[in-house]
């Protein structure tokens, strides 16, 4: 087994090509910047993505299906332009398909009626874990970005997300299950992905008095995946990482506008709100936070870092 040489090491575990960078690019960027071992694993190809370039539609899950060919390419743009080296999908591309998803009558995503047997949401738990578990053996990172149990606000395969990643991390650390997977590892911190009430109702009213606001949405409620500022314990700052993570926001062409009100990178609303990355802690002690904010501000605090494993 070859382990990563870096003293600290990231596992990001998410649904589809873009979620990473949408949520954690920021993080992702400003980890590799300090020399931290960074690991993506992807769990689908985002093959029943929505296609926002005219010239590929004929991409559409509904027509050539051929969106999640083209997205391991943006994938692997994004990728390059963060840093990150060491990117994955889970059990290989195309092991699980994309599920899609529709929404409810409260507004909330939810699994389509017609989930096709090969997609992630109708995965076995164990076997979709076991894939990672091998992963997490491998790297053996100190700390697992994923999910909060609802998906953030959903979707079925962030959901299933969600539970591959917390049962994978908890069998990982089992001496005696599945030797043939690797040697025990036990994550110290897991985290899940937040946006604060806070800063999503200072978002909207900037953007408002900026005159360019997001269409459907007057109130935090409205983006359906609100957390409560209380329930928030770590602010990773990646301002000066914002640059990398718009380029790899443009390389996800298929699925971000992000010339578009919700991102509006192109002024200071757009670059306060996406250069803050925030994060609840959902496994293992939060570490110092800083006075002033109240939060965490690097992942890795309270971890004894030393050279990994032999």
């Amino acid at each position: 087994m070859v382990l990563p040489d870096a003293d600290r090491r990231l596992l990001l575990v998410h649904a589809h090509p873009d979620d990473e960078t949408i949520t954690n690019g920021g993080t992702m960027a400003r980890y590799v910047a300090e020399g931290a071992h960074v690991t993506l694993v992807t769990c689908t190809l985002g093959e029943q993505g929505e296609v926002l370039v005219p010239e590929l539609a004929h991409l559409a899950a509904e027509r050539e299906d051929g969106l999640g060919q083209h997205r391991i390419g943006e994938l692997a743009q994004a990728m390059k332009e963060l840093g990150v080296r060491d990117h994955r999908f889970l059990g290989g591309p195309g092991r699980f398909r994309d599920s899609g998803m529709v929404w409810d009558a409260s507004g909330r995503a939810i699994a389509p009626p017609d989930v096709r047997a090969d997609a992630f949401w109708r995965a076995d738990l164990r076997e979709a874990a076991d894939l990672l578990v091998e992963v997490i053996r491998e790297i053996r990172p100190q700390v697992v970005l994923t999910y909060d149990e609802h998906g953030n606000y959903g979707h079925p395969d962030h959901v299933q997300a969600h539970r591959v990643a917390h049962y994978a991390t908890d069998l990982a650390g089992v001496p005696s299950y599945r030797a043939d997977l690797g040697p025990a590892w036990t994550v110290a911190k897991m985290y899940w992905t937040a946006m604060p009430r806070s800063v999503i109702a200072a978002g909207i009213a900037a953007m408002k008095d900026a005159g360019t606001p997001f269409e459907g949405v007057d109130n935090p409620e409205d983006l359906g995946m609100v957390v409560e500022d209380e329930d928030v314990s770590a602010r990773i700052d990646a301002s000066e990482h914002l640059g990398q993570k718009e380029a790899a926001l443009r390389a996800h062409a298929t699925q971000v506008a992000v010339d578009s009100p919700f991102f509006a990178l192109s002024n200071n609303v757009g670059r306060t709100i996406w250069g803050q990355e925030h994060y609840r802690i959902a496994r293992g002690e939060p570490g110092p936070v800083d006075p002033d904010s109240g939060y965490e501000t690097d992942l890795f605090a309270g971890i004894g870092s030393g050279p990994p494993e032999a």
